[in-house]
């Protein structure tokens, strides 16, 4: 049995590389390992099969069968989703990690299940701001027509709030983006930051060390179709290996942001953090948003409450 398993990020080299594609890599060997290689995943990084936003859809009409993919990028097909990416929600990766365990996981989980999808390894992500001009800090750091890419509607919705243009795209066409001027600024994952060399085009960079408004769920996910597919024993091996692998995922995501801090600062980049006062202040434009997605999203009344649950 082989399993295809796409994602955006560069490929690893030995263990070095972007912990989402070294995740995928472990869960690769290590599911060989666990099925006397029974099973074998066979893995498409930097969207060398399918593109950034289209795993989802590849993953229904199984063209693949597993991604660790951003889950709101997908939202347009399961507006659900969008809570995963929605501003200000989650403030730290404690209150992320805390999501696993929470009525709103659960909640997750039966979405995913209807919508044929199964879990493996919870991945959240921290999110800065990178600018090619002066810190972004806060809304009225915002210049007028300034063109931002951010990743969630919900997200585009409040920067557009704030005075800036969008143009969307996913997080591996960034660097070409601001090198052509269709860019300003870019907000993004810390891992991704670092993956794509922004530190090459941007002159500041918000870090998420402290505080801020963006972050997004990545699992690492299995079609319901593939993994039905399996024998019950290799469903057991896969949700194994994926469970042995979530400490990682938790530990690797937040350690990148101190490391890709220190990895802007060496470069010249002007490194900031976003304080209390400042994340109040997106905070009140974040709070429109969600209210937006609570009154026009099936069940996204309820999802939210149970997001906020958590602290």
């Amino acid at each position: 049995m082989t399993l295809r398993l796409s994602h955006q990020w560069p490929e690893v080299t030995g263990d070095e590389g972007d912990f989402r594609s070294v995740l995928a890599q472990r869960f690769a060997d290590e599911v060989a390992e666990a099925t006397g290689d029974q099973v074998t995943v066979q893995i498409f990084a930097n969207s060398t099969l399918v593109g950034s936003t289209e795993q989802y859809d590849a993953m229904q009409n199984g063209s693949i069968d597993l991604s660790v993919f951003p889950l709101d990028y997908a939202s347009g097909r399961v507006p659900q989703w969008s809570v995963t990416l929605m501003p200000g929600l989650v403030r730290s990766h404690e209150q992320a990690q805390a999501w696993e365990t929470a009525p709103i996981g659960e909640a997750l989980l039966e979405n995913l299940d209807e919508n044929g999808v199964h879990l493996l390894t919870w991945v959240w992500n921290a999110g800065g701001i990178g600018s090619k001009g002066d810190p972004i800090v806060r809304p009225s750091d915002v210049p007028p027509g300034t063109t931002i890419r951010a990743a969630g509607a919900y997200v585009e919705y409040m920067l557009e709030a704030a005075g800036a243009g969008i143009s969307s795209l996913p997080s591996n066409e960034i660097y070409t983006a601001m090198q052509t001027g269709v860019l300003d600024a870019a907000v993004t994952s810390t891992g991704s930051f670092a993956s794509y060399n922004l530190q090459e085009q941007v002159a500041s960079y918000t870090s998420p060390t402290e505080n801020t408004f963006w972050f997004m769920f990545e699992p690492l996910i299995i079609s319901a179709a593939a993994y039905d597919g399996l024998c019950a024993e290799h469903r057991q091996a896969l949700d194994q290996v994926g469970a042995d692998l979530q400490q990682y995922a938790y530990d690797a995501s937040e350690e990148d942001d101190a490391r890709v801090e220190q990895l802007f600062a060496e470069a010249g980049v002007e490194v900031v953090t976003m304080d209390d006062a400042a994340f109040d202040e997106w905070l009140e434009l974040a709070q429109d948003q969600w209210d937006a997605y609570a009154a026009d999203v099936d069940g996204g009344q309820e999802l939210l409450e149970l997001a906020q649950q958590v602290e």
